[in-house]
């Protein structure tokens, strides 16, 4: 791959089904590779493969849309080097531009314009040793962690990160997810109210729409 390509498992349009901007019309590009094997990954598909794009085929192909929102995705963008030039490019180019980054690599040379969405991984994902805490220093007021959250043990590792780095103070928003197998929403939920803890609760509203199906 040359200093302009990407490996590109697919780029589509639908509604953002997570985060802040959850509901929106946006372009997603969803990169190729990721080094975690987290157990409740549901992009797996995206773990290889994929075809070799210039950085501006995909520019052209993000215009083709009328939307203001694009979300770089993955597998893990950020295992990508050429992620980080076309992260700027975008927001050059006037986009709201998200990344979702999986919180393993290191973050501090995106583009201060871009909103991270950045996981802490949890115990129950298995993949909890490969936070890279150093990342915590890069967000910025605008960006949001999340934390994906199989059961209670998860749910109180939570809780506590949350504590210990004041997320509520630092980003956006602080974002729990149930994992759809493990954990009901509802249980959640109730978890997050009898502790009256400041974060946002969220559920993936493209899986209720339309399964967890590629290109949604």
């Amino acid at each position: 791959m040359s200093a302009t390509t990407l490996r590109i498992t697919e780029i589509f349009y639908s509604l953002q089904g997570e985060a802040r901007t959850v509901g929106c019309p946006t372009v997603f590009v969803r990169l190729t590779g990721c080094p975690l094997r987290c157990q409740y990954c549901d992009t797996a598909y995206a773990f290889s493969g994929g075809v070799i794009y210039d950085l501006e085929q995909v520019i052209q192909e993000v215009k083709g849309y009328k939307t203001r929102y694009v979300t770089v995705t993955g597998g893990e963008p950020l295992a990508q080097v050429n992620c980080i030039p076309l992260l700027t490019a975008l927001c050059d180019l006037g986009y709201e531009v998200s990344l979702e980054t999986a919180g393993a690599m290191d973050v501090s040379k995106v583009d201060t314009r871009v909103v991270k969405v950045m996981d802490l991984k949890t115990p129950g994902s298995l993949e909890m040793d490969r936070n890279l805490e150093s990342n915590i220093g890069y967000l910025n007021a605008h960006d949001q962690v999340k934390f994906v959250i199989c059961n209670h043990e998860d749910y109180l590792w939570a809780r506590a990160r949350v504590e210990e780095y004041d997320l509520g103070k630092k980003v956006a928003d602080v974002l729990f997810s149930p994992s759809n197998e493990e954990l009901e929403a509802s249980e959640l939920a109730e978890w997050i109210l009898a502790d009256q803890l400041n974060v946002r609760m969220q559920v993936q509203l493209h899986k209720y729409l339309w399964g967890n199906r590629p290109g949604h």
